[in-house]
């Protein structure tokens, strides 16, 4: 059985971190529509679980807390 990482070690989360706090930001700000394009919204939304699925085929441990 493959030894575990620590959570701040795991690419995955970071990516879905630095998405869920960029969606946040502008959700609550609205500061970065101005500057992105009309349709970035749904590039993220299919670019996204892309690259989730990618992380995950190339991960080779487990998370722990």
């Amino acid at each position: 059985m493959a030894e575990c990482k620590h959570w701040r070690h795991s690419r995955t989360l970071w990516v879905n971190a630095g998405a869920a706090g960029l969606m946040a930001l502008e959700a609550g700000t609205g500061l970065l529509q101005p500057h992105l394009p009309v349709n970035f919204y749904t590039a993220v939304a299919v670019t996204l679980p892309i690259v989730n699925a990618m992380l995950r085929v190339i991960t080779t441990q487990g998370v722990r807390a």
